[in-house]
């Protein structure tokens, strides 16, 4: 039996020092009425060894869009593998397979990845950005694909020696209101169609079948500054297409899913918040979109639920002693100078609350990543009630977006940070700020992070910044 090339992927997700996952569409066959049954296939080795360990197999399901994850526990920490994933259709039971004998697996070349580390003084480098535009032209006819040469460059670092330990993908993954210009995706068949684009495309599928791969999803994935414009109706029709599509593409390969007594993943989402650890860093992903409640009134606003606030202070203060990496869609600071109410400056009390339990806390190592506003830069935040606190900011956007971008004269880079405490944050030692397409490349250490931001096509964008936590 002939294993199959995946039509999506693979993309490799959440890893760690001991486990990986690994996600990849098939396709469907309708017989007699009904879907033909279709199973994922993936095998693991270490890099060098003769042979693949056997393989698993995970039910492609029709309302899943023919997805599956592969879990592949008791991994060896910091260690480089191979797999090599396809998929098949199949009317018996997979059970009842022997793999070594039926399985050819000819057509699909093997893929290389490392581990984690649970080192707590490890250094690592992450690549992160948002926002890649997919222009549709001819009615959707045909697709640009202007917005891949970033993953390409991404590639060509890595080729050339420089190590990417995981990418941070934080919002506007696809566009699906296409600027309201073009027409709005409204079904689910819509969504999934611009999702198999967008993560179909050449040099998005080889970089993030190599590197562990992490996102959250903005207003694009619904549609532009949502929910601001969001109408009853929107709630019921356009919001569920959105956010199913969202967990097939987005949050499946995520550290979202728990993993059950049969190795595979269990469970219903009630969140889009997350977790993860990789050497000197610990990561918190906000969800900063499903949860939020928009109004007029800044007094009735809601950013984040109650659980999602406990749960990122709890974890703040957990004494780990790691960089604290907090990835939040919308800026978290500094403010734009106009337009602000769908960035944290519309949020100020639930903002101050952070800042003021990490003042009070004396927490250290804070880092806010964040894309959405189309250029790219880095900034920090002090207090005069406490010379050591030190908080940083870098923002990094876009991957790709053909029309004008912002630059230094959108945001307030220095001078006092709104709040709506006693205590007072103050901005400064802005960087260059980055009107170009482009991805930027963080180098953490246990002291400080190295920011590096790269125009889409490789070309450095002026000197890397280094900046430390305290």
């Amino acid at each position: 039996m002939k294993i199959e090339a995946p039509t999506v992927g693979p993309l490799l997700g959440y890893t760690t020092e001991s486990q990986a996952r690994i996600w990849l569409r098939g396709d469907f066959q309708v017989v007699n009425g009904g879907y033909r049954r279709a199973f994922a296939a993936v095998r693991l080795r270490v890099k060098g060894a003769a042979k693949f360990g056997e393989p698993q197999f995970v039910p492609l399901l029709p309302h899943f869009d023919m997805t599956g994850v592969s879990v592949f526990t008791k991994l060896k920490e910091a260690t480089e593998y191979e797999y090599q994933a396809g998929w098949f259709f199949a009317e018996m039971d997979v059970q009842n397979l022997d793999a070594a004998q039926v399985l050819d697996w000819g057509g699909i070349a093997p893929v290389g990845f490392k581990t984690g580390t649970a080192k707590a003084t490890a250094a690592r480098a992450y690549v992160v950005g948002s926002c890649r535009y997919l222009l549709r032209l001819f009615g959707g006819t045909m697709w640009d694909d202007r917005g891949d040469k970033c993953f390409r460059s991404m590639q060509e670092q890595m080729d050339a020696g420089r190590s990417i330990d995981g990418l941070v993908m934080m919002g506007d993954q696809i566009y699906a209101d296409d600027l309201n210009l073009v027409g709005q995706d409204k079904s689910i068949d819509d969504y999934l169609c611009r999702y198999r684009t967008a993560f179909g495309q050449a040099h998005f599928k080889a970089l993030t079948a190599r590197v562990p791969t992490y996102m959250v999803m903005d207003d694009h994935e619904i549609e532009d500054n949502w929910p601001a414009k969001a109408t009853a109706r929107d709630w019921v029709t356009l919001y569920p297409a959105a956010i199913h599509s969202y967990q097939i593409y987005q949050c499946s390969h995520s550290p979202l899913y728990d993993v059950g007594k049969d190795g595979r993943l269990t469970g219903t989402l009630s969140k889009f918040w997350y977790q993860f650890q990789d050497g000197c860093c610990d990561w918190f992903v906000m969800d900063c979109r499903n949860e939020r409640v928009w109004s007029k009134d800044p007094a009735a606003r809601r950013m984040v639920k109650p659980a999602q606030m406990k749960a990122l202070l709890k974890w703040l203060a957990d004494g780990s002693g790691r960089v604290k990496v907090i990835v939040s869609s919308v800026p978290f600071f500094p403010d734009l100078k106009s337009d602000s109410d769908d960035k944290w400056c519309g949020f100020v009390p639930e903002r101050t609350q952070i800042l003021d339990f990490i003042l009070g806390e004396k927490i250290p190592k804070v880092v806010f990543l964040s894309g959405d506003v189309h250029c790219s830069f880095s900034v920090e935040l002090t207090s005069p009630q406490d010379p050591a606190f030190k908080v940083l900011s870098v923002i990094s956007s876009s991957f790709f977006w053909p029309y004008p971008h912002m630059d230094e004269g959108d945001f307030l880079l220095k001078g006092a940070l709104k709040s709506s405490s006693a205590n007072r944050y103050n901005v400064g030692a802005a960087s260059k700020v980055h009107s170009d397409d482009n991805f930027t490349r963080l180098e953490f250490d246990p002291q400080g992070v190295n920011i590096s931001c790269f125009e889409r096509k490789g070309v450095a964008l002026g000197k890397p910044v280094y900046r430390k936590y305290a």
